[in-house]
């Protein structure tokens, strides 16, 4: 792929997946905020917990791939960075595959896993199904591995980087 498109995508895929977590951490606030205001009141809100804890996993799943593919989670960069290049190169995508087949095969199970949840629904919002709450799993592993493949660009870069600095 083209390296300006290549940038171009990862960009918009980055705008999305941060406008949809601020998105969720301002409805998640003001669901918090405006259930302790009612509930001063004597007015409290049946749903509010249940609803707050499924934003809390939804904010979890996008913030987690939001990360990847900023490249900010934690690793073992100092390990990494000792071995020799062509060693670094080898753990590098080792690391990838096995990241990538990880959330692969928990989005798999997760989608197999909703049609089960379908006839269930929230107990304080009953219009609303456990499967639509816990998408968020196959939905969140799949854009986990879009960010993982769209970031590979930059950790090759660094790691071209790191081996000019070394000679």
């Amino acid at each position: 792929m083209n390296k300006e498109l290549s940038k171009k995508i990862t960009s918009i895929f980055e705008n999305l997946l941060s406008g949809f977590c601020i998105l969720q951490l301002v409805a998640l606030a003001l669901v918090v905020i405006l259930a302790v205001f009612f509930r001063k009141f004597g007015q409290s809100f049946i749903w509010y917990d249940e609803v707050a804890s499924v934003q809390l996993a939804w904010i979890t799943y996008y913030g987690a791939a939001y990360c990847a593919l900023k490249r900010s989670h934690l690793g073992f960069n100092g390990f990494v960075d000792n071995l020799n290049d062509k060693l670094r190169k080898i753990i590098i995508v080792l690391s990838e595959i096995i990241i990538c087949g990880f959330f692969i095969i928990i989005a798999y199970a997760g989608y197999k896993i909703l049609p089960m949840l379908h006839e269930e629904n929230l107990i304080s919002l009953p219009s609303v199904t456990i499967s639509f709450t816990q998408s968020v799993i196959p939905i969140g592993c799949i854009l986990f591995v879009i960010a993982e493949i769209l970031s590979i660009q930059t950790i090759w870069e660094i790691n071209s980087l790191k081996k000019q600095l070394q000679d």
